[in-house]
């Protein structure tokens, strides 16, 4: 892609490991775990950061902009313009699309994005009529005014507002719309747990040859994402309850074949050619050669199906087949969800009607997917999960023979989805 005549690159980032709730990062919040990946990034460039986007899904009262306020907790340069951004699991990829758009106009050059979960200081509010009562309490001006206002509490005004992973239109939870898919494509549960198996055997494998050793920043004493399992096994999976339908008798979602509720931050660098001279020479680099970003209708055509909208008018628009992407990066928020789009994309109809666009694609070719784990594997905090999944990318990418191309897909709650083409 280029802005103007300038191409825009990406380039590997840094990031926590990736633990589960309630665990080595437990005192940590979304502020606490984003600045010390960002006060690892921000000395690697040689000249200014240009600006900086950063996000999280799940918001905190107290951080009104997130993105600025690591910013300065982590004593950066605080002339630096820094905003927060939010598209769900998409967040962190829409912060390097909108860094992409920004870049190449005026002197910008440079932007280090990325995004952060703490999902176990998830904030507890006050239900709204709850703070409306508690706010007439605190502002009465004397005795009498607040024994008014303190009179107008009504029973059913006392709720607090305990955030959930839910879809707040429908009410559901991912995984329960997942298994609505699973069914509707005719998903089995032995293919998903074979998935998550071949999942949690690429991110040991990668683990083991030191793939993560130099996109990952050691943090409490954690040095290695703690979800890839040496010792699961088809068996070990097909032992596990559905986790989301437990009553039909037909769940396959289950703790196996679904991402976990992950803390961790991740971060990113957009930038022009000469944004990326500013960097190290040997950090792992592609060009963001096009994105797409879709919706669906989540009440009749799936939650989490919007990059098989997205993925097919990126090809079309391109000229290009699924042989002609070397690597495949896409989020596994459930096995479920990824069988699902392979299968929507191998689907001609579908495509059409979905899509807009006749299917001259091919067969997907599953052996180039997610060749180094995937987020079953790997940990899911929600936004910073795009910013992990480009590094990633990216690295793998770069041994590749140049001229290489990557396609990076991410599913977000609300029906939507992002989708990057890259070339090395």
């Amino acid at each position: 892609m280029a802005n103007g005549e300038k191409a825009i690159w990406l380039a590997a980032g840094l990031r926590t490991p990736f633990v589960g709730v309630d665990g080595p990062f437990a005192r940590r919040d979304s502020l606490a775990l984003s600045v010390p990946v960002v006060q690892a990034m921000a000395p690697l460039a040689h000249g200014p950061i240009d600006f900086a986007v950063w996000g999280a899904v799940v918001g905190n009262l107290a951080y009104a902009n997130l993105a600025r306020e690591v910013w300065l907790e982590a004593k950066l340069d605080p002339h630096v313009p820094t905003f927060t951004t939010i598209m769900q699991c998409s967040t962190s990829m829409v912060a390097a699309f909108e860094a992409a758009g920004m870049l190449g106009s005026g002197s910008r050059a440079l932007a280090l994005v990325g995004g952060v979960e703490s999902m176990t200081r998830v904030q507890i509010g006050l239900g709204q009529n709850l703070s409306d009562w508690f706010r007439r309490v605190v502002q009465a001006r004397d005795f009498s005014q607040r024994l008014s206002a303190l009179r107008k509490l009504r029973p059913s005004d006392i709720r607090l507002f305990v955030p959930e992973v839910k879809n707040r239109v429908t009410g559901r939870s991912m995984g329960e719309h997942t298994e609505d898919m699973a069914k509707s494509w005719n998903i089995g549960r032995q293919e998903q747990d074979e998935l998550a198996l071949q999942g949690h055997q690429r991110a040991v494998a990668a683990q083991d040859r030191g793939f993560f050793s130099d996109l990952i920043i050691p943090l409490d004493g954690v040095t290695s994402d703690h979800f890839p399992r040496r010792d699961t096994s088809l068996e070990k999976l097909g032992r596990l309850k559905p986790s989301f339908d437990r009553v039909s008798g037909r769940g396959t979602l289950t703790a196996g074949n679904s991402s976990p509720l992950t803390d961790g931050a991740a971060g990113l660098w957009v930038a022009t050619e000469e944004g990326l001279a500013r960097l190290p020479a040997k950090t792992p680099r592609a060009r963001l050669v096009d994105f797409e970003i879709a919706a669906v209708d989540i009440f009749t055509e799936g939650l989490l199906m919007a990059p098989v909208s997205a993925i097919p008018r990126i090809l079309a628009r391109r000229g290009l087949k699924f042989d002609d992407i070397a690597l495949w990066e896409i989020h596994e928020a459930f096995s479920a969800q990824v069988l699902c789009h392979i299968k929507g994309l191998e689907d001609k109809n579908f495509v059409r009607e979905k899509a807009g666009v006749e299917h001259t694609f091919g067969k997907f070719p599953r052996e180039r997917m997610n060749p180094n784990g995937g987020s079953v594997a790997l940990g899911h905090p929600f936004a910073a999960t795009g910013a992990r999944i480009l590094s990633q990318a990216i690295k793998e990418l770069a041994g590749m023979p140049e001229g290489s191309r990557a396609i990076v897909s991410i599913c977000a709650d609300g029906g939507l989805g992002s989708v990057a083409l890259l070339e090395n």
